[in-house]
């Protein structure tokens, strides 16, 4: 008798069939209040410390670009191309002849990781986890299309590694936990580059030229801290949304 060995299937089909696999629902992951709490002390310490924020705050910077490049799209413009620097900094260049396109795609920067951490969140509770970090690798897979410099490459790279290491690595039951822990760090994350966009145009006003309000300011005549309320006012909906299943756990504890 002759036994034939079948090779298992490699490393990048067992990649892609847990990113396949991702996208149906899970059961809806049991989180407790000391579970929750300790959530968000990690969701606090990816984004506000220096030394983490050095590197998390890469994901949000990519975050923001592909808001600013998705709006451009869904705006019927033509997107040239997006630049990511490794101090957070990052240019996403699109072209039309329309005032209000330029002024949508401008807005659309400060406040989706606000609305990315709100879906995550949510994803996270809801029993989507693994159907949002398998989304959200492929959206970065396809984003390497548009990246324009070497440090953009190498930014996205590093994040298309990570995500893809947690789909490979975390088991399903514990993904939605991983997703609400991204969402809530992108949420502070949020958060923090307002306060850092308001610092500019308080006391840093030699830096105005790099900012989104002060580029609409000058594309509408509509003062700059008008617009960066309304970045704020999506931002704090971001946390409302992303409180409402978080409310639930902690009611249910009382």
């Amino acid at each position: 008798m002759v036994y034939v060995q079948v090779p298992g299937p490699s490393l990048p089909e067992q990649w892609w069939d847990r990113v396949a696999a991702g996208f149906t629902q899970t059961a809806v992951p049991a989180v407790s209040v000391t579970e929750l709490v300790a959530v968000l002390l990690i969701a606090a310490v990816l984004s506000v410390p220096r030394a983490t924020w050095r590197y998390f705050g890469l994901l949000a910077t990519i975050t923001h670009e592909l808001g600013h490049a998705f709006a451009a799209l869904t705006s019927g413009q033509r997107l040239g191309g997006i630049r990511l620097q490794l101090n957070h900094g990052g240019t996403t260049t699109s072209y039309t002849r329309g005032r209000a396109a330029a002024v949508w795609s401008g807005f659309w920067g400060y406040p989706v990781p606000g609305v990315t951490g709100a879906a995550l969140v949510w994803a996270g509770f809801s029993g989507w986890g693994p159907a949002a970090l398998s989304a959200g690798l492929l959206v970065l897979l396809v984003s390497l299309i548009f990246i324009r410099n070497a440090a953009g490459v190498l930014i996205l790279l590093g994040a298309v590694v990570a995500v893809a290491a947690m789909i490979i690595n975390v088991p399903a039951a514990f993904t939605g936990h991983v997703a609400i822990i991204l969402g809530l760090a992108l949420l502070v994350a949020a958060v923090r580059d307002l306060l850092k966009l308001t610092n500019v145009h308080l006391r840093r006003r030699d830096q105005l030229r790099s900012s989104d309000a002060y580029i609409l300011y000058r594309a509408t005549a509509v003062p700059s801290g008008v617009w960066i309320t309304l970045f704020s006012l999506v931002v704090a909906a971001c946390w409302v949304a992303a409180w409402l299943p978080m409310s639930r756990v902690f009611g249910a504890a009382t």
